[in-house]
Order: C-alpha cells, then structure tokens, then sequence
C-alpha cells in the first residue's frame, strides 16, 4: 500500500499527511499542537488520550494508525494518524479556545444533517449553493442535480434486484460508462487529468446528459426485463449504455465534435482557453 507523504497547512501551521488507500491521513501530534501551542505535543495527546480514556471510556488511539512519515530531521517515523472522520473526533476532545471554532462548525454540519432528515428537500438547496458559490451555472447545476436522481433511481433498483455489494455497483457502472463514453469511470478520470475528484463534478452539461441517459435507459431496460442478479443486471447495464453510446456517436458525426472533453472545472480559466 503506497502512502505519498504531503504537507498541509492548518490554523497557519503545518501538518503532515499521507495518502493511503486513496484518503488522507493527518498526524495527530501536529494537530494537537497547532491547536494547543504546546511546547510538548507527543506528551499532550499521550495524557489526553488517557484522560479521555477515564473521563469517557472511548480510546482514541483505536481511530488512529501508526504510518511513517518524516521527521524534522529527514527520517520517517511510525506516527499516530486519523483520517478526517477522526482529526474532527480528537479535536472535540481538546479543551482549547483554538479547537472551538471547528467544535462549533461540526455542531452546525450536525444540526444540518438533521434537518435535512426531516425535510430532505433542504439538502438540495444547500447543494445548489455549494454548487452556486463553486461558480457552476444554474444550467449546469439542474443537470448535476437531474443526474443525481438518476442515480439514486437506479441504484435503487439494482438493490431491489439483488445487487448489495459496493463493488458489484461499481462495476455495473463502468459497464454503463464504457458503453456510453468508450471509457470506465476510472479511464475518463485520467482522460480528464483528475484524481481523486468527482468526475461528474468535472463533466460539461453534454456529458452529465450522456451519463443520465445511460442510466436512465438502464433503469428502463432493469425494469421492463425484469431483470434479476447480477449477470442479467450487467447486460442491462451494457444495454442502457449502449443507448447513450450511439445517440453519442450520431450527434458527434453530425456536429463534428466530440462530447467528452479534457477540459473540467479544475482548470483555470487561461487554461481553458488554451484547450479551445
């Protein structure tokens, strides 16, 4: 498992991190000293964890791993590390005033989510604002929000139908897309210079209309087959795309462009004129 070592920068200090298995991981003591200004901060969280042990009973070294990363003096060391879920947990256990800021955002995501429960539609407005404030169009944020409840539908139907592994979804989904666009999810990722982004984040509105209406055929096509399992729900999936894929094609051939694009919202706007 390779780990490709970064450095962050947190309440103006900075924090080592790590790529493993495609998500980060923060250095406890780092944190632990950005938000404390502690002149000692492996022996602060070694007597916070114990106190957190007593006054809680939660142990919060079993969120942590021990990964290597380098030292001031140029060696790697084992280092406790959390992932994000876990640096926001450690963090609601340090009595600092630099820590309450962040205490009280996750007080407000939290307050959010549970409202969004009770009404759901709150959470595709605030999911339209993100989008706003990212400087999306309100075009492209219909199609985005279109898509998503495409998605939903048919995720939805393949659990119905038997598909429960993440996995297996996956894969249904690169057929989709290998049939619609030429290429798996992961191939357009790198087509498009991306990462470890959202590819549809990263789509034009041609290509979000191509990915709905792969999927929207492949929800048609489950249903009316009535199909049951994963064998028979991989050539729906195929079938579904294979729609999209040669309504692709025909508007290529007769508008003489192609639909998938290289360019994406990560690029800068120069960059985007570079591309034409």
């Amino acid at each position: 498992m390779e780990a490709t070592t970064h450095i962050a920068i947190f309440k103006g200090k900075q924090i080592r991190k790590t790529l493993l298995q495609n998500e980060w991981w923060f250095s406890v003591v780092d944190v632990v000293e950005a938000l404390t200004d502690s002149s000692q901060p492996s022996k602060y969280w070694t007597a916070m964890k114990a106190r957190v042990s007593n006054e809680d009973g939660i142990q919060l070294s079993t969120i942590c791993r021990q990964l290597k990363l380098e030292s001031s003096d140029g060696k790697k060391y084992e280092t406790d590390c959390a992932n994000t879920e876990g640096i926001f947990r450690i963090i609601q256990s340090i009595p600092s005033p630099k820590a309450e800021p962040f205490k009280r955002w996750l007080a407000k995501v939290g307050y959010e989510r549970v409202q969004e429960i009770e009404d759901p539609e709150l959470a595709l407005k605030r999911m339209r604002l993100l989008y706003k404030a990212k400087g999306y169009s309100d075009d492209w944020i219909e199609k985005r929000s279109r898509g998503i409840a495409i998605r939903e539908d048919l995720t939805n139907e393949w659990k119905n139908r038997g598909i429960a592994e993440q996995r297996d979804y996956a894969i249904l989904t690169a057929e989709i897309s290998k049939a619609a666009f030429g290429m798996t999810p992961s191939q357009y990722k790198k087509f498009k210079g991306l990462k470890r982004e959202n590819l549809r984040d990263h789509m034009n509105e041609l290509e979000l209309i191509f990915s709905m209406l792969g999927e929207a055929s492949t929800v048609e096509i489950t249903k009316n087959r009535d199909v049951e399992g994963f064998k028979n729900s991989k050539r729906a999936a195929i079938a579904g795309g294979d729609v999209a894929g040669k309504a692709r094609k025909d508007l290529e051939r007769k508008s003489g462009k192609k639909v998938s694009a290289k360019d994406n919202y990560l690029r800068k706007p120069q960059d985007k004129k570079l591309l034409g």
